[in-house]
């Protein structure tokens, strides 16, 4: 599938890390040592990681975990994926500590690290997965709320063009090319700018915004009967 088995060697545990012999043994969080961590920038958190200090790391991993869930989850749609995904994407980031540079946000590391992976990933199964399916009652990952909770004020006929719409949007936006879904993910699900997702790719500003441009574009084109 694309994840090495040292996944194994992470594991996110009700957000707290568990490490084994490749990763020294977790400290527990001082109840005074949070709000240090807060007080600095994730760039200037992950310094500290690189020296050493596991609880940084920690703390990192407890504040993206589930955006980094979400967003695995967009690539991919399958839970068990995203999970495994996002473990090895912090995996990556705890092995890379020394050698990380803070010369851009953490937040465009991380997600060029993340990206990176989804992509491999979805080349290395394209021939492999099934035929991608879509729940309509399928839960919001971050709310948790399906349609129906989250709009009890419609009546049926609109819960089910509402159901349609959004099982149409997921679609399309799952039929993209892996650059331009992951673009999208990151402009609209991540709220990251032009700049931050071009150093994401790897690729000019220009070249970002032409990139997201044919993606909504195509988007508008295949659902003219929902938008």
């Amino acid at each position: 599938m694309g994840v090495t088995e040292d996944v194994a060697s992470i594991a996110l545990l009700g957000g707290s890390v568990a490490r084994t012999a490749e990763i020294p043994d977790a400290v527990q969080v001082a109840v005074t040592e949070t709000p240090i961590l807060e007080m600095l920038s994730d760039a200037e958190v992950m310094l500290r990681v690189a020296t050493g200090d596991d609880v940084a790391f920690d703390y990192l991993v407890e504040k993206f975990r589930r955006p980094m869930i979400s967003f695995m989850y967009r690539m991919t749609r399958s839970q068990a994926v995203a999970e495994e995904l996002a473990q090895e994407v912090f995996l990556r980031v705890y092995r890379s500590r020394k050698s990380y540079a803070a010369s851009a946000k953490f937040t465009t590391w991380l997600y060029r690290i993340a990206t990176n992976l989804a992509v491999n990933h979805a080349r290395d199964t394209k021939y492999e997965r099934p035929e991608n399916t879509v729940s309509i009652d399928e839960p919001d990952t971050e709310t948790g709320l399906t349609v129906d909770v989250a709009d009890r004020g419609l009546n049926a006929e609109q819960v089910i063009l509402r159901r349609e719409r959004l099982t149409a949007i997921r679609r399309q936006v799952e039929a993209l090319p892996e650059r331009q879904r992951a673009a999208v993910l990151m402009h609209k699900y991540q709220n990251m700018d032009y700049r931050q997702i071009a150093a994401v790719l790897k690729l000019s500003e220009s070249a970002t915004k032409s990139l997201l441009f044919r993606a909504y574009e195509t988007l508008r084109e295949t659902l003219k009967g929902f938008i």
